[in-house]
């Protein structure tokens, strides 16, 4: 009989040891979240209340800003109570936790993201059917696929991971709990759960960014199309905001996976790119590069204030 998960917690020691830049890390992250609060919170309070911006595409980053504050919600508090403690430790429980929510949240919001590349490929090719085809219930139905794919996605991977048994080493060299980062301290055989997660990650993930490349391929092909060079400086400028989010979001999270589970500080880099500050240039890049948000937020600001 083998002792099953005998550690009970774990330490993260992923950022540094030294006080003082715990404390100037603790202000920067602090504020980074805080940022994201407020950015997210106003997109959406904008999205809510102004009648102009009823439309599909708006519903979609509406919902985009709900997942970029779950996301950050789940790994940044924990990250900053680490940051002011002397024991950086988290449960075996809330290790788990942790785990299950940064799938669920990173997965919808990769599904989120193919939706959308999708939605920009209706209103570029067919701009009079736009309203037709992209209606309520489409729009609901890619919305909750999202959600229930992710969770499902995070769900299996968690009831293969819950079978791994950690025994002496309990230290992650990291700010969070991730699965990459778990599999060095298993005494236990790690492949089932590494095989879910390969699979997982392809089908997922490279599944959603494929869907996305197609989508621009399409674009690409129907604003080429196009004879009217502003008709063209139009279109492209209706993609470049999801481009860069698409950009930000795969990017950082394609390199902090294909890295080995080392620690490093490029790794930690993509790591925090991907999970914190991500989630508050979302609403920068949408607000600042869509003059129908910053007008929203003008007629919701002389409304209210």
């Amino acid at each position: 009989m083998r002792n099953h998960s005998v550690v009970s917690e774990f330490m993260l020691i992923g950022l540094s040891a030294d006080p003082l830049t715990q404390a100037l890390l603790f202000v920067l992250f602090l504020v980074i979240y805080l940022l994201t609060l407020m950015g997210n919170l106003m997109l959406l309070l904008v999205i809510r209340l102004d009648s102009h911006l009823h439309i599909p595409m708006y519903f979609f980053l509406g919902q985009l800003s709900f997942l970029d504050l779950c996301h950050s919600s789940v790994t940044v508090p924990k990250l900053l109570e680490n940051l002011l403690s002397e024991k950086k430790t988290i449960s075996l429980e809330g290790c788990m936790a942790q785990v299950f929510f940064v799938f669920t949240t990173g997965g919808a919001e990769s599904c989120l993201l193919a939706a959308m590349a999708y939605n920009r490929y209706v209103a570029i090719s067919s701009p009079l059917l736009y309203g037709q085809v992209m209606n309520r219930r489409l729009c609901m139905g890619l919305v909750w696929g999202s959600w229930g794919l992710a969770f499902l996605d995070a769900l299996i991977n968690i009831l293969v991971a819950l079978d791994l048994d950690f025994c002496e080493a309990q230290n992650i060299h990291h700010y969070s709990c991730e699965l990459p980062s778990l599999y060095p301290l298993s005494c236990s055989d790690v492949t089932a759960s590494f095989t879910a997660l390969l699979c997982s990650s392809f089908l997922h993930f490279f599944g959603n960014f494929l869907a996305i490349f197609f989508s621009y391929v399409c674009i690409l092909s129907t604003i080429l199309s196009i004879s009217s060079t502003t008709g063209r400086s139009k279109a492209f400028s209706t993609c470049s905001s999801h481009l860069t989010a698409v950009t930000f979001f795969y990017g950082s999270g394609f390199l902090r996976y294909l890295m080995p589970n080392s620690g490093s500080t490029q790794e930690l880099i993509f790591s925090l790119q991907y999970s914190v500050v991500t989630p508050m240039s979302n609403p920068l890049i949408y607000s600042l590069k869509n003059k129908e948000v910053k007008a929203g937020l003008r007629r919701l600001l002389r409304k209210y204030f």
